[in-house]
Formats: structure tokens, sequence, C-alpha cells
């Protein structure tokens, strides 16, 4: 007990200096599920006090979701490769590196710890949707889309308004339009409407592998049981930026929104509220997030001497630096390692999903904005986790080699 306290200590120690955290400390974290080591705290700055409601109680978290990507990620604390330089403190409660590519992640502090995701969710809401809608296609604001939180972010539709779906996604993605969120998941959530496509966002989230994520709204308000990880967020962020279009609107600086003349409003243009994008060299985007209950959310991406690297964080204060701002500085971190160094992965889409049986194919689109594309195939469809039966009949299976293997032992110890 003495030795874990010292070690914890002298690892909180380095952490504070910014000094290289030593093999035995780095890899602690990763030894907590599985030899109990000490947890390794993870480098925070100060931050001022503000008064927020209480915060949810998440769900428990099981022994088979913590260790997603690995046994190492399994912990509270911090986890990152022995050796390296210890990351910046910032006022994140839980974050993480990991390469777009590779799908190595780099280190994290809680990755699998629940947090509120606030509009980061969005990128859940693009990654399901965008496959389906026609970009090109005209869709008409109804009373039900524009139900949203008075005071919360919204791009300026108007019921009644027309626009294309490639306008809409541009709301949603450069000023956190919630009302574009609530078109989009109608449309993507055929007869269902909205409630149609929450349900899609959770059957991809779960074919992702985000088995800590579930989406109550499609832009990321607050709602009972609302919930991600950090280490879901980068799961989700690699399916997003797979795909050019999401690129493209990601890196969308301004753009114009028209005028709605049988609604008697003029057109007006807006801006990306990335500031990533602007600031930090070799910028891909990402998404932003606030609410009174999640506090600041960010994703993040950028690309520097052929590399991707994604840093995702929740439960930020923007004192004293901004949600961006933490992003940049963990991308800055990431970059500075090895292109070996790792401390677990981003599974596959598909990788913890049962094989072979396929889910119903997803609803169609409605009539105003049919996919561009054909449905997905079979393979790509949403198919049903890992459950209990599953592991119950693998436990089984064990059960019987091992009483095989006792009745072959007994039959060659006989004389």
């Amino acid at each position: 007990m003495r030795d874990r306290l010292l070690a914890a200590t002298a690892a909180a120690v380095l952490l504070a200096t910014g000094a290289a955290v030593p093999a035995s400390a780095a890899s602690g974290p990763g030894r907590t599920a599985r030899t109990g080591a000490a947890t390794v705290p993870c480098p925070r700055v100060a931050a001022p006090k503000v008064s927020r409601p209480p915060r949810p109680s998440p769900p428990p978290v099981g022994p088979e979701e913590r260790t997603v990507g690995g046994p190492d990620l399994a912990t509270p604390g911090l986890v990152i490769p022995p050796g390296v330089p210890a990351p910046p403190g910032i006022t994140a409660t839980s974050w993480i590196v990991a390469d777009l590519d590779t799908g190595q992640v780099l280190g994290g502090c809680g990755p699998h710890e629940p947090g509120t995701p606030a509009s980061v969710q969005k990128l859940l809401l693009a990654a399901t949707m965008l496959p389906r809608l026609d970009p090109k296609q005209v869709v008409t604001v109804t009373a039900e889309d524009m139900d949203i939180e008075p005071g919360s972010s919204a791009v300026g539709l108007v019921e009644g308004g027309r626009y294309t779906v490639e306008t809409v996604w541009l709301g949603l993605l450069l000023n956190s339009g919630n009302e574009a969120a609530n078109v989009l998941a109608r449309l993507g959530g055929g007869a269902d409407g909205a409630a149609g496509g929450v349900r899609a966002m959770n059957e991809y989230a779960h074919r992702l592998g985000a088995l800590q994520t579930h989406a109550v709204t499609p832009s990321g308000l607050d709602g009972p049981g609302q919930f991600t990880s950090a280490y879901d967020l980068a799961l989700i962020a690699r399916g997003c930026f797979a795909d050019p279009t999401f690129r493209r609107y990601a890196l969308t600086e301004a753009t114009q929104i028209p005028a709605q003349p049988g609604r008697k409003t003029k057109g007006f243009q807006i801006q990306n509220e990335n500031q990533l994008i602007y600031r930090y060299p070799g910028a891909l985007g990402g998404k932003t997030g606030f609410t009174d209950l999640a506090r600041h959310t960010y994703v993040g991406a950028a690309e520097r001497g052929g590399r991707r690297l994604v840093a995702t964080l929740l439960g930020a204060e923007p004192q004293p630096m901004r949600g961006w701002e933490q992003g940049a500085a963990l991308l800055d971190w990431g970059f500075s390692l090895p292109r070996s160094a790792s401390v677990g992965r981003l599974v596959e889409p598909g990788e913890l999903t049962a094989t072979p049986t396929a889910s119903p194919s997803p609803p169609e689109a409605s009539d105003e904005a049919r996919p561009a594309t054909a449905s997905r195939p079979a393979a790509d469809r949403v198919t049903r986790p890992w459950t209990v039966g599953a592991a119950a009949a693998g436990a089984g299976v064990l059960l019987l080699a091992g009483l095989l293997l006792r009745r072959r032992s007994s039959r060659r110890g006989r004389p």
C-alpha cells in the first residue's frame, strides 16, 4: 500500500512539472484493471468556480466496456505510453488522443468515463445521416423542427423555409444549429421522423463500437440518460473524417443562408465557430459543444507530417483555455510522440457486433430528401452488440473444454 501511494505521488509530481513519466508510473493506469495498481492522476489546471445543475448519475460501466480498445484504457486516470513527456494540464474531466488512420490511441484521461456530450453529439448525427441524405434535395422546415430549447444555438432557419440539405448540414456544423439537427434527424428517420433518426444514431454508435454512447436528442441538447465518452467520441470522429463530404463541410469557413421570400426573411452569412480551422496549422475541423450541464466539450482533428490525429474532450471549463485551445494543446502533445506510441486502439466498425445476422434496413428517408446512394449493404448495417447470452455461451464452451481436458488427464494418469 505504501509503495502504491509513493508511486502515485511521484507520478503526480512529474505530471505537474511537465517531466517525462517513467515506464513504471506511466503504465500504472493500464495495470489498474489487471493488478490493482494505483491510478495516476490526470494533469489539470485550476478553473474558476462556476454554478451548474447537478450532474446526472451516469449508467454503470461494465468491465467489457472499460476494456474496449485494450485493457490499459480501463482507468479513470491517466494512461500514456512509457517514458513519453507528460501531456498538458487542461480543465477537461476526460480526454483522448488517437490516430485517425491507424486507430492507435496515443493517450487519454479516463477514456471510458461517461460524460454529457452537448453539441459534439452532432458528429454522431453526421456520421449516421450523411450517407442517407441527398445534399442537393430541397427540404421544408416544419414547426416540429423549430421546437428547440429557448436560447439554445440556432442557425436561423425559419418555419416553412425551403433549403437544400447541404445548407442544413452547413448550418449544423458551422453554427451548431439545433433546428438543423431536428431537420436532418427527421429526414433520415423515415416514417418515425426525428425519433427514428435518434434510434438510427444509437444503432450506428453501437456498430462503431461506441457502447457507452446513448443519444436522446439529435442535437446534443441535454436529455435524461444521454451520455458518451472520450473514447466513443474518437470512434465517431473517425467515422466522420472518413467521409470526404464531412471533411469539406468541416473546413468551410462561411456560407450563405438564402432568403425566404415567402416568409419575408432576408439571406445572411454564417461563419464556422470552430476556431481551430483558422488558428491551427493543418487543422481538419471538428465540433464545439456547450450546455450548462455538460460544460464545454470538443472534438478537433489535424494533419501534420502525413499523420492525422484527433483529440476529444468532455467536461471542460473555458478558463484559462477555451475548449478548442485545450484540443490544440492535446494535438500538439500527440504530434510530439513517436508514431509507434500507443496505449490501445480504436476498434473497427462492426468488430464488437455479432455476426452474421443483420438488422432491418435503415428506414427510408422522407419524399423530400431521398438518399443519393443505395442503402448500405447488409455487412454495413447495424447488428446486435455482444449480449450476456453470447458471453454465457462462450463461458460454457470454455467450461466444456476444461472438463474434457480434465477427463483426458485423469485417463492418462491411470496405471
